[in-house]
């Protein structure tokens, strides 16, 4: 039996190239494309599909804003990210929001076949590479966590708090969701002890977050 893919992305020339590579596999199919995650959900109850492969920055819904609904449309699916992020903070997230591999859309033909087969299998996918990169920044994190209560990202909305963006302006910045910007936004004040943006600058001031 034939694994099927649907493929997710808002670009068409991206969708056909994945197409035809899955396609040349005896043993996936490719069943429906989605420009994207809204119709994503869609397509995916109506198809079925065994593993959705998808692009984690589109306009509207990014991918791992939208993934959760996939997830909840077609349960036993597996997802697939398929991003040219290689930053090992958008690949925690998309393994927290409930992806099943994540894959760089300049991997070769060969390594987007294997990981669609890993995940279909019910393995987690990631190449080693970028596993490698994933365990070196948590160690890090972890040593940092030690002398400052903030992640690497909880730093980084800090700084842009800083700098006077609003909530939707970050979540465009940092491709996540405007819900997931003022919970970090929550989080950074109350590890803090901050109650107002004047003492959020200052902090920033006092750990060269920003320029003076």
């Amino acid at each position: 039996m034939s694994i099927r893919v649907l493929v997710v992305d808002d670009h068409a020339v991206v969708r056909a190239g994945l197409r035809r590579v899955l396609d040349a596999e005896e043993d996936i199919e490719t069943v429906g494309e989605a420009p994207s995650a809204e119709r994503a959900v869609f397509e995916a109850i109506e198809l079925k599909p065994d593993v959705v492969l998808l692009d984690l920055v589109m306009p509207g819904k990014g991918g791992i804003e939208g993934l959760p609904a996939i997830l909840q449309a077609v349960p036993d699916a597996r997802v697939l990210v398929l991003s040219m992020q290689d930053d090992p903070r958008y690949v925690r997230e998309a393994f927290e929001a409930g992806a099943s591999g994540y894959v760089l859309k300049e991997a070769a033909d060969t390594e987007v076949v294997e990981a669609v087969r890993a995940v279909a299998a019910g393995t987690r996918y990631l190449h080693p590479a970028l596993g490698a990169r994933l365990v070196s920044a948590e160690a890090e994190e972890r040593r940092r966590a030690d002398a400052d209560p903030l992640s690497e990202r909880e730093r980084e909305v800090l700084r842009l708090l800083a700098l006077g963006h609003t909530n939707q302006e970050i979540a465009a910045l940092l491709y996540i969701s405007v819900r997931t910007a003022e919970t970090h936004r929550a989080h950074i004040m109350q590890k803090l002890g901050l109650s107002s943006r004047a003492e959020l600058v200052r902090y920033a001031l006092d750990h060269d977050l920003i320029e003076r």
